[in-house]
């Protein structure tokens, strides 16, 4: 063979091997280049109180309460249309650090987040049941992340029969349908009281919260994430919060862009009240999946 040929040869070994290199680089990046990996724009939606036709008359109306069978209505389409139910957590470690890997099978879905605020009695009593049920139908588990505010919570001293009882936060976490977060102790504006007075707020809610869960969360996730009271916060609150706890959520009517967020302390939520039906949460959830791209150049 003459060094001529030897030199074809081994140009045309290079020129084969180089489509299997690019294939293999390609194959490699897929994920990354994938549209549905790691969907820049989650909704994450707010409720409270959650009424059912039978308790209605129970209460007195409010404009945040929302009707049990609306709700039962959304979580089935979302459920339906394989939507990933993000704790707090999920959110943290996934989207807002990337500090772990978003798992293979999770990489195609649209993310959502369902939040429950103000530890209403209902939430065990009307919630926890819809989640059972749904779960028995399609074997799929819902989670819901709860802003809970232990100095509100029903015990030996203060039997509510409007706000849970640590024995309810328990159920729910016990059975993989609860996440469980921080409200402030006593749903205080953390704005208008005293810089001591807003590290006892913080504190004591988590406290009280890891107490009560303490034997069902080893690694202590209860209670590491925390959302403003009245959606209230100035610097000095941003101040301790950043302390305490890994992020915190607001309410300010927009969708969550991890893509451009500048600050995990102000996480966007969408407030839901008794006006809007399942029908139209749904199709504004639509509008903002993964496949309306120019949608999410409006959120930054």
């Amino acid at each position: 063979m003459t060094e001529n040929n030897h030199d074809q040869n081994s140009n045309s070994s290079k020129n084969n091997s180089f489509p299997i290199s690019v294939f293999l680089l390609m194959a490699m990046m897929f994920p990354l280049l994938n549209p549905g990996y790691n969907p820049p724009t989650i909704p994450i939606l707010g409720f409270h109180r959650i009424v059912s036709q039978r308790n209605i008359r129970q209460f007195k109306k409010l404009d945040m309460d929302y009707k049990e069978k609306e709700l039962e209505k959304l979580l089935e389409y979302l459920i339906v249309q394989d939507y990933w139910f993000l704790t707090s957590q999920d959110l943290y470690d996934f989207f807002l650090t990337k500090s772990r890997e978003v798992p293979y099978e999770y990489r195609n879905k649209n993310a959502i987040m369902l939040t429950f605020d103000d530890s209403y009695k209902t939430v065990y009593t009307n919630l926890l049941p819809i989640l059972s049920k749904l779960e028995k139908k399609y074997g799929k588990k819902v989670k819901v992340v709860l802003f809970v505010n232990p100095g509100t919570l029903a015990n030996e001293d203060n039997m509510s029969s409007t706000h849970l009882g640590c024995q309810d936060l328990r159920v729910g976490l016990q059975k993989g349908f609860f996440d469980i977060q921080s409200h402030g102790d006593n749903h205080k504006n953390l704005t208008e009281i005293s810089e001591q007075e807003i590290v006892r707020e913080l504190l004591l809610a988590r406290i009280k919260l890891r107490k009560c869960t303490e034997d069902l969360d080893p690694e202590q996730k209860v209670a590491s994430h925390l959302a403003y009271p009245y959606g209230a916060y100035n610097k000095q609150v941003l101040e301790y919060v950043n302390k305490y706890y890994l992020s915190a959520y607001l309410y300010n009517d927009k969708l969550l862009n991890y893509s451009c967020l500048q600050d995990n302390y102000k996480i966007p939520r969408l407030m839901v009240n008794r006006q809007k039906s399942s029908q139209e949460l749904i199709e504004a959830i639509q509008r903002f999946s993964p496949d309306k791209k120019n949608n999410f150049k409006e959120q930054c």
